[in-house]
């Protein structure tokens, strides 16, 4: 595993256009993407399922506890680690502050969303 640069922390902070695919079955073949929301804490990137634990890209991230994220111009091979605890109330305040006046801010920090909270971690690339 690896960590994010502050460059890369920072444009996808800015962005509102983070596309996830976790692996399908085969663990092969990444899901279709899908646009969520995604906040930066501290120097982790979080995102959480609109549905809860019953979305489908997060059931995938979970089973499969890898994939790739599109945001900002880059495409990352990335890792996922469900996230609990009070790390939430930080991650709910990074959701009000980046989406406040967004009609869909309240689901997203629901219990439902909360209890769907993932981090995306980046693959370290190693070069032969």
């Amino acid at each position: 595993m690896s960590t994010w640069s502050k460059e890369e922390l920072n444009r996808i902070a800015e962005s509102d256009d983070l596309h996830i695919s976790p692996f399908r079955e085969d663990g092969v073949t990444y899901g279709t993407p899908t646009w969520i929301w995604s906040v930066v804490v501290g120097d982790s990137l979080y995102v959480r399922a609109y549905y809860g634990q019953n979305s489908r890209w997060y059931q995938a991230a979970v089973q499969k506890k890898a994939g790739r994220i599109t945001v900002a111009g880059m495409t990352k091979e990335v890792a996922f680690e469900p996230v609990e605890g009070e790390i939430g109330d930080l991650i709910d305040n990074a959701y009000r502050t980046k989406y406040k006046g967004s009609p869909y801010l309240n689901s997203m920090i629901s219990m439902r969303a909360r209890s769907a909270t993932v981090k995306v971690v980046p693959f370290t690339v190693h070069e032969s």
